[in-house]
């Protein structure tokens, strides 16, 4: 990766030089097809030609700047109709100009290549029946992989695209294109930044349809509407479900917003290979091809994608629309649609407990995020765009919209939505900071924004409310307290708008409920809630209650007494999906051992009506287990947990999403010979349990244990690739074959990952997958060197996605001792100079080392 990042301070210098008038961009794609693939390790890559022309102003002629790609190499280079020489102004990653004039034309002829990391121009080949199928993904600093250009936001322009591919594709992009003399030509675009652009091609299946609004002055928007995948996973794919939440969105969105959707056509392309969930280029927006479900799946993910396809398209006008100046300001685009995507959900779709997920799920990864030592503002310090590629994390997304959440609450939902709708219509196709909304905020609001900014949006970390709760002799509340603390490296006590819920049981002995509720601004260490004195003594007293504030909530004692005697009887769900994700919180925290969480989960998880949550509770369990049980208790928890799955598993009604999820559930805890032969005759046929169906997706997951065990060898993953002999089976087969028990069998997924970039993006993610086991860590112990001495040279030489995901992933968290922490400290020691985003990657791990380890020892403590 050396010499492709690009400073802040560069950036400024830039967008303060020059601005951009247009981008004409022609691809050749022919050479998609044909040929042979490349060799592997150290093999040419497979290239097409870019031209791009670009047309700018530069304010000071005569002065000098430079224009960003990345490319194997440089054919031709012109500067206003000058013949500049390719080997002298392009070092692999900028072309260098010079003596700019007040209006210029660049034109840059490139051999550009195709990526198998899912970052700029990705190449895919499909085993099933040998297509290739392309697509871009640019953010955050991509599109310079594909054409020249000024690589960042606030330099926006008007683009014009055309391309030359193989003869029978279909190619798409941003605008409405045509196929005219064996070229694709598209409409211009609105000015937009680089990032966004976007092309897919290639033999996808392309559904169609369309959506209309008349609006209250009587004009009319007609959007065409499309939806494409692999021709493979077509007979899987529900379009009229996608198409149905599209209109459900804009419909909502059309509501909210009060500006029409103004990018023309609304393409959605399910794409293979993918690394993100989504991504919101205007007019195409791509997703990982997962989101179509090859096997029966629950509404959880149902409900997960329509929250992906909404937070996407809340993008249109929060990102494409209006675009942050730098990447500092990411979270006016990231937080917003995360907010946005679950607002919607909730008030358009059938997802109307999205918010129940939110608080479980999405919260879960902020609060992880917030207490990482690189935890940081919303508002973050971004230097440049390796911080900028690590800043797509839990505080940008899920912190962030968690605190709009806290804002909507706090300044009035009306209020809210009229200053967003300002903010629209002010800054449309142009670049905002934070200022830019906060004033039309505090507009509508008539609140104080900059405070509210400096607490949360300028301030990192997570606050904990603890309900204190004094009686009267009479068994009332005489006095109720909400305190508030922080941690010592953030210690910022911050401002929180919070119902604190009452609970007793109804009728003495009946379920769990809500008898009183006061909302109240806490601000400091103790906040008295006064509406709630005289009220009757509560079993459980939930602060922040309803989920209005970002905070981990704590318990009196009473109230976690409560809890761990009778958690499944609270009746509401979100209430209930709090109180789990609080506990969580305590046990990562080291509060409540991981036994106890693991006893609670077993005992009434079997009772959680709200499938999401149950997934998530299942997760969590098995996380206690493999980082925070006490090692000598692991093979009893594991079996614990093996036979509290089955027993669920066979209880839960046939057929049904609770069967789905527990046979899952079952198979990722199952270590027993008993568990393995069950696993075993479900694949066969000769073991049934009535109501499940183990299509292939579920096979897949009941093999990997079975091959984690020793118990399916490579012959028996052949043949189920046979049987699933597509893209989907090949990365199954991949994890399975990892995973197997063998010293040799680690270090060849070891030199696959590490020492070879022959693997593509997805499948060194499924060798990572499998090779991290932790049914056998003994096999891992040798590589915790070996880690600390390879991943310098990883970062250096692959691709920052490629980077991230080995040295993220292949880090020796399983093994969990103070040898390895010492080791990680001491790299840490002799690497101060290292790049900031791999020391950042690296310290990340080792919290989580740190926290695994404290919390075993609050497992050894809790075991006497």
């Amino acid at each position: 990766m050396p010499g492709e990042n690009l400073s802040r301070d560069e950036a400024q210098e830039r967008a303060a030089l020059l601005s951009v008038d247009s981008y004409d961009v022609f691809l050749d794609l022919r050479s998609a097809v044909g040929d042979t693939e490349p060799g592997g390790a150290g093999a040419e890559p497979r290239t097409f030609r870019s031209v791009t022309t670009l047309r700018f102003r530069c304010a000071e002629p005569g002065s000098a700047s430079f224009a960003d790609l990345l490319a194997p190499s440089v054919t031709a280079v012109s500067l206003n109709g000058r013949d500049l020489d390719p080997g002298e102004v392009f070092d692999g990653s900028r072309i260098r100009l010079e003596d700019l004039a007040a209006e210029n034309e660049l034109v840059v002829d490139a051999q550009c290549a195709y990526s198998r990391t899912g970052e700029g121009m990705h190449r895919f080949v499909d085993p099933e029946d040998g297509e290739v199928y392309l697509y871009t993904q640019y953010e955050p600093a991509d599109s310079r992989r594909v054409f020249a250009n000024f690589e960042q936001p606030d330099l926006k322009a008007p683009f014009r695209f055309e391309v030359r591919a193989p003869e029978g594709w279909t190619v798409w992009s941003n605008g409405v294109g045509e196929l005219a003399d064996g070229v694709w030509k598209f409409a211009e675009t609105k000015p937009i930044s680089t990032y966004i652009t976007a092309v897919v091609a290639g033999p996808y299946h392309y559904v169609t349809d369309s959506y209309s609004r008349v609006f209250e002055d009587g004009t009319t928007l007609e959007i065409p509407l499309g939806a494409m995948c692999r021709k493979g996973l077509a007979p899987h794919f529900d379009a009229d479900d996608v198409f149905l939440v599209t209109k459900q969105g804009l419909d909502f969105f059309h509501d909210h917003f009060d500006y029409p959707y103004p990018f023309g056509k609304y393409d959605q392309a399910f794409v293979p290979e993918y690394n993100l969930g989504a991504m919101e280029n205007p007019g195409l927006v791509t997703f990982r091809e997962e989101y179509i479900f090859r096997g029966k799946v629950t509404q959880t993910s149902y409900e997960a994608r329509a929250n992906v396809i909404l937070h996407e398209m809340a993008h249109m006008w929060f990102g494409d629309l209006v675009t942050m100046v730098w990447w500092d300001d990411l979270w006016l685009k990231e937080s917003f649609a995360d907010f946005m995507g679950t607002f919607a959900n909730v008030g358009a779709t059938r997802f109307t407990d999205a918010w129940i997920t939110f608080a479980n799920r999405r919260k879960a990864w902020a609060y992880r995020a917030d207490q990482l030592p690189s935890t940081h503002p919303i508002t973050a310090d971004i230097r440049d765009l390796q911080d900028a590629k690590l800043n797509f994390d839990g505080i940008t997304y899920a912190k962030g919209a968690s605190v709009l959440k806290q804002l909507v609450a706090y300044a009035g939902q009306d209020a809210f939505l009229e200053g967003a709708r300002r903010y629209f219509k002010r800054n449309a196709y142009g670049n905002t900071r934070l200022g830019d909304l906060l004033s039309a905020l505090e507009e509508t609001s008539g609140r104080d924004m900059a405070a509210w900014s400096r607490s949360w949006l300028q301030t990192a970390g997570v606050n904990s409310l603890t309900p204190q709760v004094i009686l009267s002799a009479e068994g009332r509340i005489a006095e109720l307290a909400v305190l508030q603390d922080a941690p010592e490296s953030h210690p910022e006590l911050r401002p929180h708008r919070v119902a604190v819920g009452l609970y007793q049981r109804a009728d003495g002995d009946g379920p769990l409920v809500r008898y009183a509720r006061a909302e109240v601004d806490v601000d400091g260490p103790r906040t008295v809630v006064a509406e709630l004195a005289g009220a009757e003594a509560p079993a459980l007293v939930l602060v922040n209650d309803d989920d209005l504030t970002y905070c981990k909530i704590r318990f009196d004692e009473g109230s976690l007494a409560t809890l761990r005697d009778a958690l499944g009887e609270i009746t509401d769900p979100l209430a209930r999906a709090l109180c789990w994700s609080a506990l969580w919180n305590l046990t990562r925290d080291a509060i409540v051992p991981a036994r106890d969480f693991i006893a609670l989960v077993l005992r009434f998880a079997g009772r959680e009506s709200d499938i999401g949550v149950l997934q998530m509770l299942q997760a969590w369990a098995n996380s206690a287990l493999v980082n925070y049980a006490a090692p000598d208790w692991r093979e009893e928890g594991g079996a614990l947990l093996a036979e509290g799955a089955l027993r669920e598993l066979r209880l839960a009604e046939p057929g049904g999403e609770h069967q789905l999820a527990w046979a899952r559930f079952f198979a990722a805890v199952a270590s027993s010979e008993a568990d393995l032969q069950l696993l075993q005759g479900l694949l066969e046929g000769t073991a049934k349990i009535d109501g499940l169906d183990v299509d292939q997706e579920l096979r897949w997951a009941f093999l990997e244990p079975l091959a984690a065990r020793g118990a399916a060898d490579e012959s028996v993953l052949a043949a189920e690739l046979a049987r699933d002999d597509t893209a989907s089976g090949k990365r199954h087969q991949v994890r399975c074959l990892a995973a197997r028990p063998s010293a040799a069998v680690k270090a060849q997924a070891w030199a696959a990952v590490v020492e070879s970039d022959a693997l593509s993006n997805a499948l060194v993610e499924a060798t990572i997958s499998g090779f991290g086991q932790p049914s056998r860590r003994d096999l891992l112990e040798p590589y915790t060197a070996k880690y600390f001495a390879a991943i310098d040279r990883v970062w250096a030489e692959r691709s920052i996605q490629i980077g991230m995901d080995v040295v993220r992933g292949l880090f020796p968290s399983l093994q969990d001792s103070p040898e390895t922490l010492a080791a990680t400290d001491a790299w840490l020691a002799a690497h101060e100079d290292a790049p900031p985003a791999l020391r950042r990657l690296v310290l990340e791990s080792r919290d989580d080392l740190a926290r695994a380890l404290r919390g075993q020892a609050r497992d050894i403590a809790a075991a006497g």
